[in-house]
């Protein structure tokens, strides 16, 4: 591991979140950041997963970094797990294994990293096991005319359809087979994509002879082996789907749900009251709320709670059965690019911001 390189995963306590999640981006898929003084002595170690917690706890992108520390005082490693330079590979293989760390920084005596060990450079393991559904039976009504012969996933963004780019997204992941649940007009992705050799995937699909809502033809599918990517066919997104899956490890959870910060403007002024008397006025608050972004990650076990055999059924009756049986669900949100085209404007603003950004 070069020095420069070493040095570009490098922040300072007030640099913005943003340009953390740049470093973090950099490290490619050790998904961490040094977080460091200005002469490069080590303060922490700063993970992906540390950043979305801290979105979820209501920082922003504009944040300073040094507004994480608080945050994740209350994780597992709270404090950077580091090792001496020179520390041999099994010394270093057990530390990460007893700590369930993936990477170690080492030091020199002056308490700056020399170089950054991974699990995978000293146990190579494969991927964990995921495979994807992509649910993509809905008659997109809130679209016509521009569905009347087309369904909503083949909509074209940047001249190819929504479901082309989704499709890529996961064989960027490391996920080769995927599941296409259809209905309105199912020949239209069949024939494009058919067996997914084109593409580089194995592609199957699964027909609703009538319309199952967003979750039920997840009960015509079998759900044994690893977890279960679950997309909604209408999204248009960068997220990194293993460092999703990471996430969803990481806090042991049975479902894990894919969220998106929105700004919803109350078009009202505020009136904060105590009692008869008026303590506050706020002229049409920005108010952040998190919304569903339409991605899931399901363990096995999840499958216990799915109607089998194909009964109408909806993704948030699946997360309030779990939330009621006391399963774990989590939040996973999202600081990538995020898009739901099921509305014209939301689909005219997708094809914007692939003309202006190269989106998705």
């Amino acid at each position: 591991m070069n020095p420069p390189f070493l040095k570009s995963l490098q922040i300072g306590l007030d640099a913005p979140l943003r340009e953390l999640v740049a470093c973090i981006d950099r490290s490619g898929r050790m998904s961490i950041a040094i977080l460091a003084e200005e002469d490069g002595r080590l303060i922490n170690v700063i993970t992906d997963g540390d950043v979305r917690r801290g979105l979820l706890a209501g920082l922003t992108l504009d944040s300073p970094t040094r507004d994480l520390l608080p945050i994740k005082k209350s994780m597992p490693n709270p404090e950077a797990i580091t090792a001496p330079a020179g520390t041999n590979p099994a010394k270093l293989l057990r530390l990460m294994q007893a700590r369930h760390i993936r990477q170690v920084p080492l030091l020199n005596a002056e308490r700056r990293v020399v170089e950054i060990v991974s699990l995978s450079d000293l146990l190579p393991q494969p991927p964990q096991d995921l495979s994807a559904v992509i649910m993509a039976g809905g008659f997109g009504t809130r679209l016509r005319p521009m569905t009347d012969d087309l369904p909503k996933p083949m909509l074209p963004v940047g001249g190819r359809p929504v479901l082309e780019w989704m499709v890529d997204l996961l064989r960027a992941a490391g996920i080769y087979r995927v599941k296409v649940t259809t209905h309105y007009l199912p020949e239209k992705i069949m024939d494009h994509f058919g067996n997914g050799s084109a593409f580089g995937m194995e592609m199957e699909y699964v027909n609703e002879d009538e319309p199952l809502g967003t979750g039920g033809a997840l009960g015509l599918i079998d759900g044994s082996g690893g977890p279960l990517l679950v997309i909604n066919g209408d999204v248009v997104t960068k997220v990194d789907f293993r460092r999703m899956l990471d996430f969803h490890l990481e806090n042991e959870a049975d479902m894990t749900v894919a969220v998106n910060l929105r700004q919803m403007e109350v078009p009202f002024g505020v009136v904060e009251c105590d009692g008869p008397r008026i303590k506050a006025l706020q002229e049409k608050p920005r108010l952040p709320m998190l919304v569903n972004a339409g991605i899931y990650l399901l363990q096995p076990s999840v499958q216990a709670y799915i109607p089998r055999g194909g009964e109408r059924f909806n993704m948030t009756d699946l997360i309030q059965w779990l939330l009621d049986a006391g399963r774990s669900v989590v939040g996973f949100p999202i600081r990538e690019y995020w898009a739901d085209i099921g509305q014209h404007d939301a689909y005219t603003r997708a094809q914007e911001d692939h003309a202006r950004d190269g989106a998705p």
